[in-house]
């Protein structure tokens, strides 16, 4: 009897142990990302009309198993969803993933404002929105953002001006916001910007002059100014733009270009700029050093 009532014991405390392994793993299940990281990811789903996905996400999944998300840690680090029929604005919520790196929605239809949330997301190093049909002003707090290394917005509908709090991202070695409508003129901010190799505002409103802060961006190899209303004198400090390789600044309305002769390139330079405008300067008799060349390119809409 007592061997019996032992024996019952121990089926009991199996059937225990097995019940409470259960609930741990189903809570585990559920608890590989916090709760406002999951919220998060669940907004953006639902926001961006997630039934009409290419690739959409089964909810009864853990989160590691949807497309185009990677969670190291238990924390969202990357969401790749680009060419996924995204349709909609980006929720607020997108800044509760602190710990988010790449975000890369490309090639999608998402509308709205940039959140300003977004801001929030400090641990950020690429944020790429190209090819969307995104509209508003650019969030005045994007310095905040200081681990961006990337910058790729282009090709949208934003308008506005170019926020001074840009001179706060000095990781930044990619800043694309080619074909938006932004005005205003390009804040000399940019100059504190020293990391970056790639500079393309082509094809928006700006005006103003080419901030002389320019020449602090001694690691620039791309500058791409044009289709805009930029005038004033190109700056002298041009001339330290040592690794510059593509500059572009036609279809503008510069008042000289004299200071281009100034221009000292080790690399082949591929130059675009308003050939027929008068200007005394012909950039072709330009002195590059022995190993230097120039090269003209034309943009499919120019007509010379």
């Amino acid at each position: 009897m007592i061997d019996t009532k032992r024996n019952n014991w121990r089926l009991v405390k199996m059937l225990l142990s097995f019940i409470f392994s259960g609930a741990f793993l189903i809570n585990f299940t559920y608890a590989e990302i916090p709760q406002n990281e999951r919220q998060a990811l669940e907004d953006l789903y639902r926001s961006t009309n997630g039934n009409q996905w290419i690739r959409q996400w089964d909810m009864k999944e853990t989160v590691n198993q949807w497309y185009g998300i990677t969670v190291f840690n238990d924390h969202v680090v990357e969401i790749n969803l680009t060419r996924n029929n995204l349709t909609g604005p980006l929720p607020e919520s997108i800044g509760q993933l602190a710990r988010l790196r790449s975000l890369n929605l490309t090639f999608n239809n998402i509308t709205g404002e940039i959140p300003v949330g977004i801001t929030n997301l400090t641990s950020l190093r690429i944020l790429r929105l190209e090819m969307n049909k995104i509209d508003g002003n650019l969030p005045e707090d994007i310095g905040n953002m200081k681990q961006l290394v990337v910058f790729s917005a282009f090709n949208n509908f934003i308008t506005g001006k170019i926020p001074t709090s840009i001179g706060k991202l000095t990781n930044l070695k990619e800043l694309n916001l080619s074909s938006n409508k932004l005005y205003g003129s390009i804040p000399s901010d940019v100059g504190m910007c020293v990391q970056l190799k790639i500079l393309g505002v082509f094809d928006n409103q700006l005006d103003g002059s080419i901030p002389s802060s320019i020449g602090r961006l001694a690691q620039l190899q791309e500058l791409v100014l044009s289709n805009n209303r930029i005038g004033g004198e190109i700056p002298i400090e041009i001339a330290d733009l040592h690794n510059i390789k593509v500059f572009q600044i036609q279809n503008n309305s510069f008042d000289s270009l004299e200071n281009m002769k100034y221009l000292n390139t080790q690399d082949m330079l591929a130059m675009d700029y308003d050939k027929n405008n008068g200007y005394k300067l012909d950039l072709k008799t330009l002195k590059l050093p022995r190993k230097g060349k120039m090269a003209d390119t034309k943009f499919v809409d120019d007509d010379n």
